[in-house]
């Protein structure tokens, strides 16, 4: 536990702050751009990117690649470094080729992800936006690959903190867009070409410089890289057969977040301020805790969980399982109930300045409100996925995966047909957290007949413990909103901070007093390490 707590703590660092300076990054995003029309062209072009790496890299990366990389370490001569290189080469060149093609393939792609009909305005803005940042694609596929040779090597750091940079230098860029565009910063119809240069090819520096970093500290660990052509011994036939079924799960998935973005960005042309943007934005403030704590953890624990396996310890993969479990719900489950409570005193203050109205800040809480459902089932899913991971079972994840995908769609569409278009990115976001609720339960029977158990009975009481201990949080949250708009009559910047200060501040350290004083062993090693650094 004390070792899982301190490699999760590293990550977590790192983590927090380049969360924290993402939400600077967001602030300056809506601050220079709004979440109106132009706002959702460049969302719309920014999500394009990170879609096409998740189908050629991402989803494999976790899945297929760490393992691999793990075994070369183990069996091969040189410890597996040629491995890494030639891993390293045909992620460079294979995904130089994929942003060249992307670039010439932007209308079809802007035409693939909106509902926006070609020739208008907002897609000829996503157009030409995303043909200066679909180049980061390989920039970021490098940076990936690395960063998972460094977690191999149990240094997980610089993963953690390259973003920090890409977050500051584009910052950097929309401050001075906003500067440059004061009085039409918003406006579609006014923003000139070489302003969305600058909002794209800004977008793209800050990659490049978070590849950068994650390349120097490969070097600082002693990898020296040296192109490698030899495709034949890079195992890519080994890899192809074990990530056909992680390509699949991941098609599924984009499938859906196709749809998702079409969804959203009808809604935006129906009410403005009502589409894509507030859903990426919120989603993005969803994934913030899981981002921080359940990326951290899960990091950490799948090298163990695959040595584990491939040792035949079948025990140690169950207890591995639930320590995470029970680590990562112990900060999750107070936090749910806190986004679900305090959503849109959270993004006033962080949304609601310059060309974006506090009305927009809060609807984008509105939807945060509903997002804060699906935070404990998104992280126990994404905990069972990795289970299957370091058995080297991709196959099995997209079962589960098109099972969740498909419940999830049919939902979307349900609700975006029933609900009004200014509650459409809301019933989005409901239609998200019951299809992984279910997709949850799908994924632990699965698992747990994979293991011979999963501890369901224990986790299951410990979960318990921790939602009885966050209950006076809640309230406290509740009451602190409620006596907030009754005498000041609203969520304003100064009542949202006072809000999260009574509600969120006070309501965490209520919260682990009262679980301190249950005896939850999770939140009873967290308070006991923080007390050490702080003692020291």
């Amino acid at each position: 536990m004390s070792r899982m707590l301190r490699a999760s703590a590293i990550m977590a660092a790192g983590t927090m702050v380049s969360r924290v300076t993402g939400f600077v990054r967001t602030m300056v995003l809506a601050y220079a751009i709004g979440t109106a029309a132009l706002g959702d062209a460049y969302n719309a072009a920014y999500a394009i990117p990170y879609s096409i790496l998740d189908l050629l890299l991402l989803g494999v990366l976790s899945s297929v690649v760490v393992p691999m990389i793990v075994r070369a370490q183990q069996h091969d001569a040189d410890g597996g470094r040629a491995y890494e290189q030639r891993l390293l080469t045909v992620a460079a060149v294979g995904l130089v080729g994929v942003a060249v093609i992307s670039v010439f393939a932007a209308p079809l792609l802007i035409d693939l992800y909106t509902d926006w009909a070609p020739g208008s305005r907002k897609y000829e803005v996503a157009v030409t936006l995303a043909r200066f940042i679909l180049p980061q694609l390989a920039f970021f596929g490098v940076g990936a690959v690395a960063g998972a040779i460094l977690n191999t090597r149990d240094r997980y750091g610089a993963p953690m903190w390259a973003p920090v940079l890409n977050n500051m230098v584009v910052i950097c860029v929309f401050l001075v867009y906003a500067v440059m565009t004061r009085p039409y910063g918003g406006d579609i119809d006014l923003v000139s070409d070489g302003e969305l240069a600058l909002l794209g090819l800004g977008t793209t520096a800050g990659i490049v410089a978070q590849a950068t970093v994650l390349i120097i500290a490969l070097r600082r660990v002693g990898f020296s890289f040296v192109p490698r052509f030899d495709v034949w011994n890079a195992r890519l036939g080994e890899m192809a057969k074990a990530g056909v079924w992680t390509i699949g799960y991941v098609i599924v998935t984009q499938l859906g977040f196709m749809l998702t973005t079409n969804l959203s960005s009808a809604a935006g042309d129906a009410v403005e301020g009502h589409g894509i943007t507030p859903y990426t934005l919120a989603f993005q403030l969803f994934q913030l805790p899981y981002g921080v704590i359940g990326v951290s953890v899960i990091t950490a624990m799948l090298p163990r969980m695959s040595r584990a396996v491939s040792e035949g310890r079948l025990g140690d993969v169950r207890s591995e399982f639930g320590s995470n479990v029970r680590l990562i719900c112990a900060l999750m489950i107070p936090v749910s109930l806190l986004l679900m409570v305090l959503g849109p005193a959270i993004t006033v203050p962080i949304y609601g300045h310059g060309v974006n109205s506090v009305a927009d800040a809060v609807y984008i809480g509105n939807v945060l409100q509903v997002y804060g459902l699906a935070l404990v089932p998104f992280s126990v899913f994404q905990l069972l996925l990795r289970v299957f991971y370091s058995f080297g079972d991709t196959r099995t994840p997209v079962f589960v995966g098109a099972g969740t995908t498909a419940v999830n769609a049919a939902l979307m569409v349900l609700f975006y047909a029933l609900l009004p278009a200014a509650y459409a990115v809301m019933g989005l976001a409901l239609a998200y957290a019951i299809a992984y609720g279910l997709g949850a339960v799908l994924a632990w029977w699965l698992a747990s007949r994979r293991v011979q158990g999963l501890g369901g009975w224990t986790i299951g009481m410990g979960l318990t413990r921790m939602y009885l201990a966050s209950l006076p949080t809640a309230v406290l949250a509740l009451a602190a909103v409620w006596v907030v708009t009754q005498i000041f009559g609203g969520l304003g910047f100064v009542n949202s901070l006072i809000v999260l200060a009574v509600g969120g501040g006070l309501g965490m350290l209520l919260y682990l007093g009262v679980a301190h004083r249950m005896r939850i062993p999770e939140v009873n090693s967290i308070v006991g390490m923080v007390a050490r650094r702080v003692g020291r």
